[in-house]
């Protein structure tokens, strides 16, 4: 890490990542982080995906949170767009897992209205990390077992409840923290079902523009003052030698037994 300046922090600071404690999950559910790179102007992609977005530094606490994780989701525009893995491409943080009696990489998973994936992405056809597929019941059967056949598991899941018993699934299924890749509609989807508990996003110095913004989070329900979700800041580390920060926020919940 670089010295410190007269007039600031320390030039090149990166959060330690590994180091991160996080309350313990619901009874009901995992723990959820979401974790995304957003520009100046709140665009997370450039050209449709987010490649250009964050630096090798943003990469690097990506691996970082998934060496936490049980379980990595990305939607399915993200695995068309980008493609998704669990892996950490990093042989020690692999070890690390191991050793703590832990798979060495988290289970890749995503999720899908309709069926229509690109089967010949590594998400399906690499066998060095464990993938599962959530379909709701609205794709049709055949979408399924094309999706079968790659021998990745499918998971149904009912139409219109499928956040819900994803959740209530992976919590059966042994997972304790997910975590949550983007992109913004499956953000949204979890956000409208308030089961995000903390927010890591890396704010890159740049401006992307155009003409149809997209933000970490879009939903389907417009949105109402009565259904803002307070956040509270837990750490906002500047590099300036990156022109980025790291923002960390978790979840304001008020105790049930304190609720009105």
């Amino acid at each position: 890490m670089s010295a410190a300046t007269d007039d600031g922090p320390p030039r090149g600071s990166v959060p330690d990542y590994l180091a991160l404690t996080f309350p313990a999950p619901p009874t009901d559910r995992p723990y959820v982080l979401v974790n995304m790179v957003a520009s100046l102007d709140g665009r997370t992609v450039i050209e449709g995906n987010e490649r250009g977005l964050g630096s090798a530094a943003d990469q690097r606490l990506m691996r970082e949170l998934r060496f936490h994780a049980d379980m990595v989701l990305g939607g399915a525009s993200t695995l068309r767009a980008s493609g998704l893995s669990s892996r950490l491409s990093d042989p020690a943080l692999e070890a690390a897992r191991a050793a703590a009696g832990r798979p060495a990489l988290p289970i890749s998973a995503t999720i899908s209205h309709s069926g229509d994936l690109p089967l010949d992405r590594a998400f399906f056809t690499a066998r060095d990390f464990e993938a599962v597929v959530f379909l709701s019941d609205a794709a049709p059967a055949e979408r399924a077992e094309a999706i079968a056949a790659t021998g990745r598991p499918v998971v149904r899941l009912p139409a219109g409840h499928e956040i819900p018993e994803l959740l209530q699934r992976a919590h059966a299924d042994g997972v304790r923290m997910l975590l949550v890749e983007g992109g913004a509609t499956i953000n949204g989807a979890f956000f409208e079902h308030d089961a995000i508990d903390e927010l890591f996003l890396t704010l890159g110095g740049m401006l992307v523009g155009g003409d149809s913004p997209r933000t970490i989070l879009q939903g389907t329900h417009p949105a109402r003052a009565a259904d803002v979700a307070p956040f509270d800041l837990v750490s906002a580390i500047p590099n300036l030698e990156l022109n980025e920060v790291y923002l960390r926020y978790r979840r304001r919940r008020v105790p049930a037994d304190t609720r009105d």
